[in-house]
């Protein structure tokens, strides 16, 4: 059984290279097997370029930055190129600089997680790219994070050390970030519920905070604990389907 497999395997390695070979002569001719023409239409071309030249990795890359997978001689230019085409292009740099991290992450914040030397100022640019890259970071201080939930404020999920004015942010950010809140102030819950449907996932709700919620959504009446007569007329007034969840109904809020 194991000389079938491995014959098998020798069968599907010989077509695969034959499939290579066929698509790397069609693909050249197309292009009368100028390789310059030939990555400008496909970055990835360069894996089939027998000669490789600095202007022919450049155009590559420029093309499609996970072509520096398949440059044989890297250089800073070619590199940078890459990660500004591509932030995930980081992954296939052999000589990591700040220069080339930092375009990197500019390019796409995610591009963090193959930084091998994870530096203040890079972490930080990260995190203003992309919120999430926040998951990436190693040392994660109240600056980071701030700037972390200020461009998602889904990023609070990956901090520990929650401040008031990072969950503040965070909720300003995005309302539905107050279910990773720790916890929950009536400055936070009255930010949440100012532009997002939240009510819901507020522990101790408030009438201030009830009437802030059905100011934003008079539907939000739906998820009120204590519906006093203030909150439902209010919610009424606003929005008559929101009688739906009025169970004491008196004249003045029906009218």
């Amino acid at each position: 059984m194991i000389f079938i497999f491995n014959n098998m395997n020798l069968i599907y390695e010989t077509i695969s290279n034959d499939y290579n070979k066929h698509y790397n002569l069609n693909f050249f001719e197309k292009y009368n097997n100028n390789p310059l023409n030939a990555i400008k239409s496909n970055g990835l071309a360069l894996e089939f370029v027998l000669f490789q030249t600095d202007e022919i990795c450049l155009q590559a890359v420029k093309s499609n930055g996970l072509a520096l997978k398949f440059v044989l001689l890297q250089t800073d230019e070619i590199c940078l190129q890459a990660v500004k085409s591509n932030g995930h292009a980081l992954e296939f740099v052999l000589l990591q600089t700040d220069e080339i991290c930092l375009q990197a992450v500019k390019s796409n914040g995610l591009a963090l997680e193959f930084v091998l030397l994870k530096t203040n100022t890079i972490c930080l640019e990260a995190v203003k790219s992309n919120g999430f890259a926040l998951e990436f970071v190693l040392l994660k201080t109240d600056t980071i994070c701030l700037e972390a939930v200020k461009s998602n404020g889904h990023a609070l999920k990956f901090v520990k050390n929650q401040t008031n004015e990072i969950c503040l942010e965070a909720v300003k950010s995005n309302g539905y970030a107050l279910i990773y809140v720790f916890f929950q102030t009536d400055e936070i819950c009255l930010a949440a519920v100012k532009y997002c449907n939240n009510l819901q996932y507020i522990v101790n709700q408030t009438d201030e905070i009830c009437l802030e919620a059905i100011k934003f959504n008079p539907l939000e009446l739906k998820y009120v604990n204590n519906k006093n007569d203030k909150i439902c007329s209010q919610a009424v007034k606003s929005n008559g389907l929101a009688l739906n969840f009025v169970k004491n109904q008196t004249d003045e809020i029906c009218f």
